[in-house]
Order: structure tokens, then C-alpha cells, then sequence
């Protein structure tokens, strides 16, 4: 990739009246955040030095009494999941993957599931094993659960331990498992009326809250590790106190000593976004870098993926910036020849573009180079070819979207999902995100991703239709705005917008169950890869869910981002 140098503006020509052009601005929600994750403070990296070390000796503690001392089985589990849901498996990964091997390995053995086995150790084995890609049978383990009606026993329902475990299992199926549907309009039921009816504690009616809202499969896990520390200190268990404080302990260091990472990556993000002065030059468009850092977080979170969170969040925020043009400022004709140049990708046409696109292109061009500097040094420069490719994919299905709106055309439901399931960003998305992901990632991940794998499909599908469901209502008043799910569907089948809605979240169901079909074992690619598109997907589903989360950021969003970046967690 060549060296990219300025563009040279043109000047404007003040004696020649020219035609005013009529553009659909958008009027943003200005950024909420002002400048202030402009500074990074210092004195965190004295302080992450000093808490380092000791997050490095709590890991040989953890270590030697989870996974080294032979426990109670049920035990086992529930540290397993407990380390899980607190934020720090990345430290024990071959440990955990060794100790499931094991479980699976003997899950069927009576001595650990006869016919006395508890329905939350049971339901708790089968989550923690899918999971991990074991193929276990859902009726083989749940069955003994059932009355001679067929039906779960309602004895089952006085346990709310058992039932919040069982509706959590549950979100782990797949197409056909009928008892585990069963399962969860079972628990679902069941849960609901015991919000309101106060038969079990405080602190469990809080966790069925949460889990009614957001279930562990679709949750964020840095929002759910720090929600979980309050409840696992509480935790009454007598057989758990001996673990309790070490690994309550390691998870509240790592925890701050990870957002003290995060809080200096995005002090270089702020700072970079500073320097291209968009607000300025580019005012039309919406400034969403801190939300867009906290998606990123969202994708991957761990410290060794670093510098693949800052570039991704990079192209994010550039990308944001490029739908606006497409979607809120630019006429038909200048995405004409900004669709061309994106396809030509090369700075030398920088000249045919109007002013405003001659600043955004350079960038564009500018922080792919920057990608391909620092992956050359690693000899992985071929990823960004990939890159490059996902970005015109993505500016041509933004172009397609343009056309239907000039031409003034509803296409056919078939035709709006073949482009606006690229536009939604997904794939290209998951394309950048393995840039950053070292020796885990090779060519053949790449190759994978570009034959639109069920996965990433399933996941373009609940974005696609998340973000329609709750942007339809807003994009309309603003007008100038290119058809939506809602409007092909209507028009097609002659239904109401609900009826519409309606059908969009059976669909959402049921790419759920596609995106856990990918995860059992043999995986196409490496599970790594695959967590990076259901971490995708789990950020749609916070910022969508009910809600534009995104375009219009309020108490969600805000409480959000604070929670994963702002506010550490008292030691």
C-alpha cells in the first residue's frame, strides 16, 4: 500500500453562484461525553504495576485450589462457572477446557446423574458443556425431569436456583431440541410470576430480573462479570466460602487493572479523533467513539488483544462516519463517484471527489496503511487485503440502499436482506476484528469468513432486524431515508408493521439457534474466531434491544459504559 500524503482542498469560487443542494441531515445527537477521556491519568499505571503482580500470584491460588484438589462434583461446576461469569476464565482457559473435557468425558456415570440429581447441577452441566461445543443430548438430560404427562414437574418451580439454571441452559439450543423449548416456556412462566409474588430472596429475584431481560447467552461479558461480583460475595453456599474471597479478590484486581487498559486505549482514540477535527470538517456526521470503543470492548476485551481494539474501533468510527455520509448528507451523484474511488482504493482519485469526501477518503485510506504498517512487521500483512475487500463490499451495499431511496423503490423482502444484511456492518466487522488476533487467525479463518459462514449470516439477521425494528419510527420522521425491513415486508405481504415486528423476532429466535448450531464440535475455525461474532451479536442485542441504543444514546448506553470503563469496582 502506497504512502498516502494530504489531500489539497479546493477553494471555493465566491463570484460564481451555485445551485444550493438539498441534503437529508440527519440532526444527530451531539456526543454526551465532552473531552472527558481526552487525559489519561499516570498514576494508574504505578497502581496497575503494584496490582499486577498481585493478580499474577492470586492466579497460582486459584489455580491450585479449583483446578489441582479434587472436589465435589456439583463443587466443580459451580467454581467452573463462577470463574466464567466473574470475567477471569481467559487466565485458565486449558484448565477449564482439561476439566469439561473430564466432565463429558463421565457426565453420564450414575454416580454424578441418577435419578436423585439435582435439576440446577444438571442444568448447569449441560450449560457449561455446550458452551464449550459438546454435543450432548438436551432429552437424554433433562427427561428424568418430567411427569408421566410429559410435562415438567411442578414440584420443580419451588427451587428458583433450579429454575433460573434450567432457563439459562436452555438458550443454549439448537433447531429441533423440543424439550429444551419446552424448558423455556416452562422456566419463562414461571419466572415471571415469581418476580412479582416474592417467594424466593431479594437477591435471587434480582438475578431473575436481569436474567428475564438479558440471559447469560446473550449478555456482555464485562457488564455480567461486574454484576456478578456482588452476587457471588454474597454467596451462601457453605461449601464455596473456602474459594470465595480469593477468587472474589482476583476478579475485582483484574477486573480495574483491565479498564486501566481500556481507559488508556481510549485516551489514544480521543486524542486521534481530535486530530482528524470531523466535528469540524465533517459536522454532519455522528461522533460515537466512546460508544464505539465500548462495542469494541464488547468483541474483545481481553489485554492482549489491544492493538486489535484500537484499530477496530478505528475503522468503527470511520465506518459510523461513512454511513452517514451515504445515509444523511451526500446527493446521489457524489456517492456515485465515492462508491468508485472506495472500489478503486487508490489515493490518486482523490482529486474527483467533492471537498468533504477528499477529507474522509484520505482518513480511510490513512488508517488501512496504518494497519498494513504494523501487520507487514508480523508478515500477516495479506489480512488487510481481506479488510480492504469487506470495506467496498460494505460501501457498495450502502450505495444499493442510496439507489433504492433516488429511485424512489421498495424492493422484495428477498432483495432488501441480500444488501442490507452487508450494510449492517457484521461481516465486515468480524473481518476487521481478526486483524488484531495474532497466530489463533489464519488465511483459512479469512477464506471462511468471505463464504458468509450460517453463522455470521445469523448474526448480520438479528442486527439487520434489531436495529429496523427500533430505528423504522425515527428514520421516518427525519425523512430522506432508504426503505427498511419493516417497509419491504408490509408492502410484499400486506400486513401491519406489527404483524411485521412480529415475524422479525421469531426470526431473531431462531438465528439464535444457528449461531449455537456453529459453536458444537468439529468447528469450522477456531473458537476464538466464533466468539468474536457472538460477542458481536451480544452487543446488538444490548444497544437494539427495545431501543436505539446507538443513534440516540441515553441511560442504557450511558450506565453501560460506565459500568465496563469508567467506574472501577471497589477492592
Amino acid at each position: 500500500m502506497s504512502m498516502i500524503t494530504e489531500p489539497s482542498l479546493s477553494s471555493p469560487v465566491p463570484q460564481i453562484a451555485m445551485p444550493e443542494i438539498v441534503r437529508p441531515i440527519a440532526n444527530f445527537q451531539p456526543s454526551i461525553w465532552g473531552d472527558q477521556f481526552l487525559n489519561y491519568d499516570s498514576q494508574d499505571i504505578k497502581t496497575g504495576a503494584f496490582w499486577q503482580q498481585q493478580v499474577e500470584e492470586l492466579k497460582v491460588n486459584v489455580k491450585s485450589k479449583v483446578f489441582t484438589n479434587e472436589c465435589d462434583f456439583a463443587l466443580r461446576l459451580k467454581l467452573i462457572d463462577a470463574i466464567q461469569r466473574l470475567g477471569v476464565a481467559y487466565h485458565f482457559e486449558e484448565e477449564i477446557a482439561d476439566a469439561l473435557r473430564h466432565i463429558h468425558a463421565t457426565y453420564r456415570d450414575q454416580d454424578h446423574f441418577n435419578d436423585d440429581s439435582d435439576l440446577s447441577t444438571v442444568a448447569l452441566c449441560f450449560r457449561l458443556l455446550r458452551q464449550h461445543g459438546y454435543e450432548i443430548s438436551s432429552a437424554d438430560m433433562f427427561n428424568k425431569f418430567k411427569d408421566e404427562n410429559g410435562s415438567f414437574k411442578e414440584g420443580l418451580v419451588a427451587d428458583g436456583c433450579a429454575m433460573l439454571s434450567l432457563y439459562e441452559a436452555a438458550h443454549l439450543k439448537v433447531h429441533g431440541e423440543n424439550i429444551l423449548e419446552e424448558a423455556l416456556v416452562f422456566t419463562t412462566a414461571h419466572l415471571e410470576s415469581a418476580k412479582s409474588s416474592a417467594c424466593y430472596s431479594t437477591q435471587m429475584t434480582e438475578q431473575i430480573t436481569q436474567a428475564l431481560v438479558r440471559p447469560l447467552r446473550t449478555s456482555l461479558e464485562r457488564i455480567c462479570a461486574k454484576r456478578h461480583m456482588s452476587v457471588y460475595q454474597l454467596e451462601d453456599d457453605a461449601a464455596l466460602i473456602k474459594h470465595n474471597e480469593t477468587l472474589l479478590k482476583l476478579a475485582k484486581m483484574d477486573f480495574n487493572l483491565v479498564q486501566f487498559l481500556h481507559k488508556k486505549e481510549l485516551c489514544e482514540i480521543t486524542r486521534w479523533w481530535k486530530e482528524l477535527d470531523f466535528e469540524r470538517k465533517l459536522p454532519f456526521a455522528r461522533d460515537r467513539k466512546v460508544e464505539l470503543f465500548f462495542w469494541i470492548v464488547g468483541v474483545y476485551f481481553e489485554p492482549q488483544y489491544s492493538i486489535g481494539r484500537i484499530f477496530m474501533t478505528k475503522v468503527a468510527i470511520l465506518l459510523t462516519v461513512m454511513d452517514d455520509i451515504y445515509d444523511a448528507y451526500g446527493t446521489f451523484e457524489e456517492l456515485v463517484v465515492f462508491t468508485e474511488a472506495i472500489d478503486r482504493w487508490d489515493v490518486k482519485y482523490i482529486d474527483e471527489l467533492p471537498d468533504y469526501l477528499k477529507i474522509f477518503y484520505y482518513e480511510l485510506l490513512n488508517v488501512f496503511h496504518e494497519m498494513d504498517t504494523v501487520l507487514a512487521k508480523e508478515g500477516r500483512s495479506y489480512r488487510v487485503c481481506y479488510a480492504i475487500q469487506a470495506m467496498k463490499d460494505q460501501a457498495r451495499s450502502y450505495f444499493n440502499e442510496a439507489r433504492w431511496l433516488h429511485e424512489g423503490r421498495t424492493p422484495s423482502m428477498e432483495e432488501y436482506m441480500s444488501v442490507a444484511t452487508v450494510s449492517i456492518s457484521y461481516t465486515f466487522l468480524t473481518t476487521i476484528s481478526l486483524l488484531g488476533m495474532g497466530d489463533i487467525v489464519t488465511k483459512d479463518s479469512f477464506e471462511w469468513l468471505s463464504n458468509g459462514p450460517k453463522i455470521v449470516r445469523a448474526s448480520n439477521i438479528i442486527f439487520r432486524l434489531m436495529d429496523d425494528i427500533v430505528s423504522t419510527k425515527f428514520e421516518k420522521e427525519r425523512g430522506g431515508h432508504a426503505p427498511s425491513s419493516i417497509d419491504c415486508y408490509t408492502k410484499q405481504y400486506g400486513v401491519s408493521e406489527q404483524e411485521a415486528i412480529d415475524v422479525f423476532n421469531k426470526q431473531i429466535v431462531e438465528s439464535w439457534k444457528d449461531i449455537n448450531e456453529e459453536f458444537l464440535k468439529p468447528t469450522a475455525v477456531p473458537m476464538p474466531v466464533l466468539m468474536r461474532v457472538l460477542n458481536l451479536t451480544r452487543v446488538a442485542d444490548l444497544l437494539y434491544k427495545g431501543e436505539d441504543g446507538f443513534t440516540r444514546v441515553g441511560k442504557m448506553t450511558k450506565d453501560s459504559v460506565a459500568a465496563v470503563i469508567i467506574d472501577s469496582v471497589p477492592l
